[in-house]
């Protein structure tokens, strides 16, 4: 075509090229290389791999090159580079989970346990006012147990895609006070405030009222867990549009900047939390916004380390027209192909 091989060539490419057909000629061996040679002349991000095999010829000063296209072969060893980082973060998750749950499990076991021993003990004198504190601890240890347990199974059915949300019309104000006046106790214990900046005309929307209920508990929770005494809590709510839009902001420890976006990952924590000052699975943010984005929501979250964090969740006043449909797990046989959706198994077309 009247065109240079070499000025094809990706720049970084060029000295390994250009090496390479030294070293052939010189060694009088052959010799190969991989670099990147550009497709199209006009633009210049069109660039395929390719490797290139040369031998000097018997007798000459010649050297015969074969360039054949192996972006294939590049895309393949990519792909299986991803998959092996891929793997290496899900150990390195897997590691996380179980130093996570052996914390969180084994603390209130220990609890239920130690403390269930000693009213069964007839050898310990007890009186009321301790037998029904150790009962209280009892049942307070079984109840975060609970919690932990059902967060677990929460988050491994948004993943197999077989949670089910059940849609009605329901007045926000009233699920975000009933949410608030639940954490007021704990708010107060903390000295914290906990205080609700609410529109007073809020529209009636469509979505499922477990489901909300749960995303202001564990997003108020969060705010409370990270929030020192002294600091503040608010939760807002106000309508944009065809949307409601709900912030829980808080004047806590806040999230680094390195941390923010792996935000809502399962069983992340950020780095402020090392010491493990809060306890925590790290699911709460995960729910959070797997139930969100079952309702075909938004989530967002800033924050400045030292200063707080804000979370905002937008809403479509009307869900039903907004819902994702359920990912359904396909299971291959040699015959026939089904699929499995809300646990039932069904035939495909």
């Amino acid at each position: 075509m009247g065109q240079g091989v070499f000025d094809r060539i990706h720049v970084v490419d060029r000295p390994a090229y250009l090496k390479t057909l030294i070293d052939s000629a010189l060694a009088g061996e052959a010799r190969s290389v991989e670099c990147r040679i550009r497709r199209d002349q006009e633009s210049a991000s069109a660039f395929a791999w390719a490797e290139m095999r040369c031998r000097p010829v018997d007798g000459s000063n010649e050297i015969i090159a074969v360039i054949r296209d192996i972006s294939d072969r590049k895309a393949q060893e990519q792909a299986l580079e991803d998959a092996r980082a891929e793997s290496e973060r899900a150990n390195a998750g897997k590691g996380r989970f179980l130093a996570t749950m052996s914390h969180e499990l084994r603390t209130p076991l220990n609890a239920i346990i130690g403390f269930s021993d000693m009213l069964t003990n007839e050898q310990i004198e007890l009186d009321d006012s301790r037998r029904k504190e150790y009962a209280r601890l009892i049942n307070d240890a079984g109840r975060h147990l609970l919690s932990v347990v059902n967060g677990i199974l929460d988050m491994s059915k948004m993943e197999a895609g077989s949670f089910e949300i059940t849609l009605e019309p329901i007045a926000p104000k009233a699920v975000i006070v009933s949410c608030c006046d639940l954490l007021a106790l704990k708010a107060n214990q903390n000295g914290i405030e906990l205080r609700t900046l609410l529109e007073t005309q809020l529209p009636e929307i469509v979505a499922d009222r477990r489901a909300l209920s749960q995303i202001l508990l564990n997003l108020v929770s969060n705010a409370l867990k990270f929030t020192d005494r002294g600091g503040s809590v608010s939760v807002s709510a106000e309508r944009d549009g065809n949307a409601l839009v709900i912030a829980v902001e808080d004047t806590g420890v806040g999230i680094g900047e390195e941390d923010l976006p792996r935000i809502g990952e399962a069983f992340f924590q950020a780095r402020s939390s090392y010491d493990r000052r809060h306890d925590g699975t790290g699911l709460g943010l995960s729910i959070v916004k797997g139930l969100v984005r079952l309702h075909g929501g938004e989530l967002k979250i800033t924050s400045r380390l030292g200063e707080g964090t804000r979370v905002t969740v937008r809403l479509p006043v009307d869900c039903e027209g907004h819902r994702l449909p359920v990912e359904p797990i396909v299971l291959k046989s040699k015959k026939t192909d089904f699929a499995v959706t809300d646990n039932r198994m069904k035939k495909s077309a």
